[in-house]
């Protein structure tokens, strides 16, 4: 087995391999990857055996750590159907010989949630488990099976009647800008922060991937008050953003984006993730927004991030 330095010479077969893995996602693709190249030093790695590529180790590194990855929401191993428990042991083992000799202490690595996997591929929690890896972070997050989701709350049934009653109307959108002003005004105002993305980097990911990264959004006599932002893969359809106007909160504007994309057939996906409702590294649960969410029929699923350290090389 060997482990290669991601270049950019490799991106086609990267980005094939992305989309033939059985856990890979489109964020894992080059083009998504890079839209950020600026803030991180990549240290990717392709792992091949007897000249084949059997994984991806999308990461970067710091100065004394490899994370997989710091500018994605999980990362790990991305594996091909020939992987199996025996040889993800071997990927670790490589793994961790290859940081070693890079002079790095530590591996911080961001298990993706088996609900974006396209076909199980819980291998690495294995290898996890059998290198000490230790949890360092668990957020909560909402996940609702659309074809088996049981009733929503009163207060949502009650607040999608009010939002049909003024005539919103749901449907997708590429007006990303007014969107992104109702998202600035209500990141500031509840949180005091900016978002992920800027407006520009956000069109830019929307037009590299149109099909994968898509607002949905309500309107009241053509005006936008509220919506989504999705990030939609194989399995699941993940809210990237959510946000609505004061008159969104008013009329409901949200609930019945919620409504339309669980019951309508604005997303094909099996999974709708509703995002994580924790804050300081999982250790504080907003109750308010899961308590949102899980009037929706949702139900608790989790991200992961865990560490293991690593030996030092004797010179």
């Amino acid at each position: 087995m060997e482990l290669v330095e991601y270049t950019p010479e490799f991106e086609a077969d990267w980005n094939e391999f992305v989309a033939r893995s059985k856990n890979a996602t489109f964020m894992f693709n080059r083009g998504y990857m890079e839209y950020h190249s600026d803030r991180f030093e990549d240290k990717s790695l392709i792992c091949y055996y007897k000249n084949d590529p059997i994984a991806l180790f999308p990461a970067n590194v710091t100065e004394n750590e490899m994370i997989s990855h710091g500018g994605l929401t999980f990362g790990g191993f991305l594996t091909s159907n020939r992987v199996k428990t025996p040889k993800i042991m071997e990927l670790f083992e490589e793994l961790t010989t290859y940081a070693e000799r890079q002079g790095l202490e530590r591996i911080i690595y961001k298990c993706i949630p088996y609900i974006y996997h396209n076909y199980p591929a819980s291998e690495d929690r294995y290898g996890l488990f059998r290198h000490d890896a230790h949890l360092t972070r668990r957020d909560v997050t909402t996940v609702i099976s659309r074809p088996n989701h049981p009733e929503f709350q009163k207060n949502r049934r009650r607040k999608i009647a009010d939002a049909e009653d003024a005539g919103l109307q749901v449907r997708e959108s590429t007006d990303f800008r007014t969107y992104w002003d109702i998202l600035e005004i209500n990141l500031d105002e509840e949180h005091d922060v900016e978002p992920v993305h800027t407006l520009e980097e956000i069109e830019l990911l929307h037009d590299r991937f149109p099909d994968n990264i898509r607002l949905i959004a309500s309107f009241e006599e053509g005006q936008m008050v509220g919506g989504v932002v999705i990030y939609q893969s194989e399995q699941v359809a993940r809210t990237q953003y959510i946000a609505n106007s004061n008159r969104g909160r008013e009329v409901g504007a949200l609930d019945i984006v919620f409504d339309r994309l669980i019951h309508g057939n604005l997303i094909s996906t099996e999974y709708l993730d509703l995002g994580i409702s924790t804050e300081d590294a999982g250790r504080y649960l907003n109750e308010g927004l899961v308590f949102f969410k899980e009037g929706f029929g949702g139900e608790g699923s989790f991200t992961t991030s865990t560490r293991f350290q690593l030996e030092p090389i004797e010179n």
